[in-house]
């Protein structure tokens, strides 16, 4: 067993946790970062299959994400765009498939009228929240009571855009089911991102990729935590008081003046606390949930879709893939769809065998881009939900009621004991960006009160 002493203990070495390392390291405190997994990088894992590089975890970057892309020019990693060119395709709950253009889906004239009204009206409610304070929103209360399917329901006659308004937010983001969050999660999820119509807009919200993957962020901070890291260690106990933390992991024992718990919030419960967490602690970190969603990769000898003038973006609240994109690496010939199946339909193919599995998804991009789709020579399922370290996808979010009532505490710190992660980031949340605006935050706090 190894014990060593630090000023600052961190648990988890995603980007926050690294983020938060580094420029601990840089104000001249000790740190040691304990990491449950073999790898860093936390959500975000390129990795190689069968001859393929995929982006198993988090990839994308959007042009407000300034506490990426402000680390990206720090690390020296450059970005590049995500293939867009040419046109996008939606089927309706009839079947029909459509080529289009632009952000809203080509649907009936009446129920693309409801689509832009309801898109401004989510814009000018979420224009009254700081993400930062989602609990102070004028109507926090009001609007954390009533389901986001409940909300839209009474907004709106018209089923299409019932459907396609909850897509947005339920599926391609929460990862949950429209009626298993509030709609002061939805404004949440809208502001965070700058509006709900940059949610609606996918060449903003996934504008580029990074060259050589998202985890590359992770592997380039760890390089300058060096022997600080210490992998395949889960913190087992935390031992906290006045005069600081005894941190427990299963091959080493950090004794230090703080701790900064930087992992999925629904892991806090692996860890046994002493003194236990405060009642209130132990409280709100239960109506806090992951999504659940599938990442699909299907690479093939070439991206085909693009000989037929198509973008590979697709959309169908309809269909078992309910969204995917061209997602071709940066100078590689070959071509990549990722597609996603979400919440309850994610939940209804994994009762099926693998084969039956990947069939019906593969199934399910041929409705979109023909029988060519059925056939990649590299196929592959991100399932988070089996990751003894994650437990779901993309990040933690609230269930009814739960963000007006417990929302204010969830970066409130307990005596030595710190938190910071995607998940209850305020711009940026649930991505990459709101990680690190996060570490950087948490560190800023520690180094006032440590130097």
């Amino acid at each position: 067993m190894t014990e060593i002493t630090r000023d600052v203990v961190i648990v988890g070495a995603g980007p926050s946790g690294l983020t938060a390392a580094t420029r601990l390291k840089a104000a001249g405190l000790t740190v040691a970062v304990l990491e449950a997994r073999d790898r860093v990088g936390g959500r975000t894992w390129t990795d190689d299959i069968e001859g393929a590089t995929l982006e198993i975890g988090g990839q994308w970057v959007s042009p407000d994400q300034e506490g990426l892309l402000e680390l990206l020019e720090e690390l020296g990693l450059e970005t590049f765009d995500r293939y867009r060119e040419g046109d996008s395709l939606y089927i309706s709950k009839s079947g029909d498939l459509t080529r289009f253009t632009g952000d809203i889906f080509p649907v009936a004239p009446e129920t693309e009228a409801e689509l832009v009204r309801l898109i401004d009206k989510l814009d000018a409610m979420a224009a009254e929240m700081d993400p930062d304070r989602p609990w102070e929103h004028p109507q926090a209360e009001e609007l954390d009571t009533i389901s986001f399917e409940a909300w839209i329901a009474q907004e709106t006659q018209d089923q299409e855009a019932r459907d396609n308004i909850a897509l947005f937010i339920g599926p391609a983001m929460l990862t949950k089911p429209a009626h298993a969050f509030s709609t002061l999660q939805a404004l949440l999820m809208a502001s965070s991102a700058g509006s709900f119509t940059n949610l609606v807009d996918s060449d903003f919200i996934l504008d580029k990729r990074i060259v050589g993957g998202m985890q590359e962020v992770s592997k380039r901070l760890a390089a300058t935590v060096g022997d600080d890291l210490f992998l395949a260690q889960p913190v087992r106990r935390i031992e906290h008081g006045p005069e600081g933390v005894v941190v427990h992991a299963e091959g080493v024992h950090v004794r230090a003046k703080r701790v900064v718990l930087a992992h999925a919030p629904v892991l806090y419960n692996r860890i046994s606390f002493e003194p236990p967490l405060p009642r209130r602690q132990h409280q709100l970190h239960q109506h806090l949930s992951m999504g659940f969603v599938i990442k699909v990769h299907a690479v093939y000898d070439r991206p085909f879709w693009r000989e037929q003038g198509l973008s590979g973006t697709v959309f169908s609240p309809y269909q078992l893939c309910h969204e995917a994109y061209d997602n071709t690496n940066y100078q590689d010939e070959r071509g990549t769809l990722v597609a996603f199946v979400s919440d309850l339909n994610a939940d209804g193919v994994f009762e099926l065998s693998d084969e039956e599995r990947k069939g019906r998804i593969l199934d399910s991009l041929a409705a979109y881009f023909g029988p060519e789709a059925k056939n990649p020579v590299v196929y592959y399922e991100s399932d988070w939900g089996s990751e003894e370290w994650t437990r779901g996808a993309y990040a933690a979010s609230f269930d009814l009621g739960g963000l007006h009532r417990y929302g204010s505490d969830v970066r409130t710190p307990v005596g030595p004991i710190h938190f910071s992660c995607s998940d209850i980031a305020g711009a940026g949340y649930q991505h990459v960006d709101g990680a690190i605006r996060m570490g950087k935050l948490t560190a800023e706090q520690l180094i006032a009160d440590l130097t």
